[in-house]
């Protein structure tokens, strides 16, 4: 295991990232469940969708931390499963197979990018600060989630945001959770996303003895397990003839190209930083084989049955709890395949329980902004642009496209248009393109 993962090379052992790897898993959890109800609305179903997805999770994490031997985990998007479930399959009319027919060629094309070193280039292409940024608006992003989906701030029609119910029991609960894992993170710093989701299930488990809140956590009347289906396998077959005879197969696999790409690009950017792996010419070392296993995982996903799969920002999780090899991806990895057959459990783990992770790593990776040099207009505008439209557009892709091109605009504007690469102007207009497009 050692000569695998090199765990005294990067000061950590097997009970660090283990523990670290359930983390991550933890806060990830809750994406199954949002994942599956959007494959559903296709027409998908849902022994199947949840087999899909908890499988594809599963080997894509491997895949991360054999491959490249990173703190990573992988999930289905839900950037493309939005744009499959409510574009393709929703408003295009396009069957779910013929969608996973676009998501398995995309796949090939991100293998094919990321073997050749155009996946590499880009990321060589895009300034420091740029980069720190997309890393702090993934932070605000994450933060702005987790705030959300506990009910701290609601949807209004004044202000499109407001306060919610502080005193709601599934409120209470969440602030409980902040505030134990924030003192756990302040004064033990060991574990403490895991040990603080099993300290707010545990009061949430209380509190719902005496509330009917559907958010909170719940003992399920019947541990019964799911009984796994592989209807979805090799599904995209089936669908080749259906998307190849309408005209709008280029303008789908470009779309879905768009998102994948500089959705799971940025958020592989931000782990990466936030981890400080090793380095080799001031790259992170086998970047080449973590975007190859992140591609792979898009082809797996595609395969098994459900969208591409991606790097995901709640990786950040095991990170702060000291994952820093593969050995926390595999352990997610493995823990996403028992899933598999022990999905009630999953009802335990309700967003009152992982919202309180989203806020504190959100908070965490906006430290981010100390390497931006805010004197400089150039960079000020173009980060501050990519952090308040990825929150406020709630996509991570359209903030990263909206920074580019001010960033673009800001150099033209200051006569340093010389100092943008060539690759950089060419992805300013693939995501003016990507504007066009969507």
């Amino acid at each position: 295991m050692e000569h695998l993962f090199r765990l005294k090379e990067r000061n950590t052992n097997v009970k660090t990232e283990i523990a670290a790897g359930a983390t991550t898993y933890f806060a990830m959890i809750y994406v199954v469940s949002i994942i599956v109800t959007m494959m559903m609305d296709t027409g998908m179903p849902e022994e199947a969708a949840y087999t899909s997805v908890l499988l594809a999770s599963g080997l894509g994490c491997m895949l991360m931390g054999l491959l490249a031997n990173y703190p990573v985990g992988l999930a289905p998007s839900l950037g493309v499963t939005a744009l499959f479930s409510s574009t393709l399959c929703g408003r295009m009319g396009y069957s779910w197979q013929a969608g996973l027919c676009a998501v398995f060629l995309v796949g090939i094309i991100m293998l094919l990018i990321a073997v050749t070193g155009i996946r590499t280039a880009i990321l060589r292409a895009i300034p420091a600060h740029l980069k720190n940024a997309i890393s702090a608006g993934i932070g605000f992003f994450l933060t702005f989630v987790g705030l959300k989906n506990c009910g701290i701030i609601v949807n209004s029609e004044q202000n499109y945001v407001a306060l919610g119910k502080i005193f709601s029991a599934e409120v209470l609960v969440s602030l409980f959770g902040i505030i134990i894992m924030l003192a756990l993170i302040i004064k033990w710093k060991k574990f403490p996303m895991i040990f603080g989701m099993l300290g707010t299930t545990v009061i949430g488990l209380i509190v719902g003895l005496f509330s009917d809140n559907p958010g909170l956590p719940r003992v399920p009347e019947s541990f019964s397990l799911l009984q796994a289906s592989g209807a979805n396998f090799g599904a995209f077959v089936s669908g080749f003839g259906e998307l190849f005879s309408s005209p709008n197969v280029i303008i789908i696999i470009l779309s879905i190209l768009f998102v994948n790409f500089f959705d799971t690009t940025g958020t592989l950017i931000a782990v990466i930083s936030r981890a400080k792996l090793p380095t080799v010419n001031g790259e992170p070392e086998n970047i080449n084989r973590a975007l190859s296993a992140d591609a792979l995982g898009s082809i797996v996903g595609a395969v098994t049955g459900t969208t591409s799969v991606s790097s995901y920002m709640e990786s950040e999780t095991g990170i702060e709890s000291g994952g820093r090899t593969g050995v926390t991806a595999v352990t997610t990895g493995v823990l996403f395949l028992i899933s598999i057959f022990l999905y009630p459990i999953f009802s335990l783990l309700t967003v009152c329980v992982t919202s309180p992770v989203l806020i504190l790593v959100g908070s965490l990776m906006v430290r981010q902004f100390a390497e931006i040099d805010w004197r400089d207009y150039v960079e000020a505008v173009s980060s501050f642009t990519t952090v308040i439209m990825m929150t406020l557009t709630y996509s991570i892709a359209d903030g990263i496209a909206f920074g580019f091109i001010v960033y673009g605009l800001a150099s033209l504007f200051s006569n340093r248009y010389k100092e943008v690469s060539s690759l950089m102007w060419i992805m300013i207009g693939m995501f003016t393109i990507y504007f066009i497009l969507i």
